[in-house]
């Protein structure tokens, strides 16, 4: 695990946050999920993009962090270097302090990096999927397009009623029915040489969501944003979640809904997701 974490500005062991914590009794935390990749040099994909939406989030949340973007980039290389790690998952967390009572205001702003190594999130190259019984936050409860600690108490009931069930994984649908994301995953449908993934709104538009997307569209894919309902599940050959956890990993079935699993487009997908964060320059920050 990790030897040494960023914490408001200087690097130091793991220590203790007081129980008192905004951030721990209301969610008041926003963060990001990184990888960084062993590219003969540790490798970190898309790592200014993921500072800007945690400043956006922290931003929706009302923080102010004392810190530039910049000096939180550096600061996550910082935490890499100093850990040794070649490949790892990196997590910025901005939280709020000491405090109780709902309202935040006056409460201190924490500013922590971490980083462990992490492999395979979802153990099996093609998973078996529950829909849940609980609904997608809505847009009309919350900014969607922000990564809010609180908002993932949804992700957790859902998952825990899949795995309960004998799934490996949870998929929830938006307040109008239609298909929205995984507890913490985006999901892409494949029909032809066309890729299908749910219209913004009720999910988070992920990274790895939007390079899948531009990848696929480099090899020659099709691909719609569109309102995709449980109904037209049997119309779709291959189904795959993505996110800087899972990666890119098939589907193997959606309830009753059968799929290819990691073949042909998936396994094209894949691969292609493979070189990029290995290969692709423009979204490369080395260590």
């Amino acid at each position: 695990m990790q030897k040494k974490i960023w914490a408001n500005g200087e690097i130091t062991s793991f220590d203790k946050i007081s129980v008192i914590n905004h951030g721990l009794h209301y969610g008041t935390a926003v963060f990001e999920g990184i990888r960084c990749y062993d590219a003969q040099r540790p490798a970190v994909f898309r790592l200014k993009d993921h500072i800007d939406r945690l400043f956006h989030s922290a931003e929706v949340m009302g923080m102010q962090p004392p810190f530039t973007k910049e000096e939180i980039v550096s600061a996550v290389k910082e935490v890499i270097q100093e850990n040794g790690f070649r490949e790892c998952y990196v997590r910025p967390i901005f939280f709020y302090g000491e405090k109780m009572g709902l309202s935040p205001i006056d409460a201190p702003l924490n500013c922590f990096i971490i980083a462990w190594p992490w492999g395979k999130y979802l153990k099996k190259d093609a998973v078996s999927v529950k829909v849940s019984s609980f609904l997608r936050i809505s847009d009309r409860s919350a900014v969607m397009t922000a990564k809010v600690s609180g908002y993932y108490a949804n992700s957790v009931t859902a998952s825990l009623e899949a795995l309960k069930e004998g799934y490996d994984e949870a998929l929830l649908l938006d307040h109008e029915g239609y298909i929205a994301e995984g507890p913490g995953e985006n999901i892409f449908f494949v029909k032809g040489n066309t890729l299908y993934t749910p219209r913004e709104g009720a999910i988070l538009p992920g990274i790895t969501r939007e390079s899948v997307m531009q990848l696929a569209k480099e090899a020659g894919y099709g691909v719609e944003e569109k309102k995709i309902s449980l109904k037209e599940l049997s119309e779709y050959d291959e189904a795959f979640f993505v996110g800087t956890a899972v990666e890119v990993n098939a589907i193997a079935n959606i309830d009753d809904n059968v799929f290819k699993g990691e073949e042909e487009v998936t396994k094209d997908i894949k691969n292609a997701y493979y070189r990029a964060v290995h290969e692709r320059e423009e979204w490369i920050d080395y260590v």
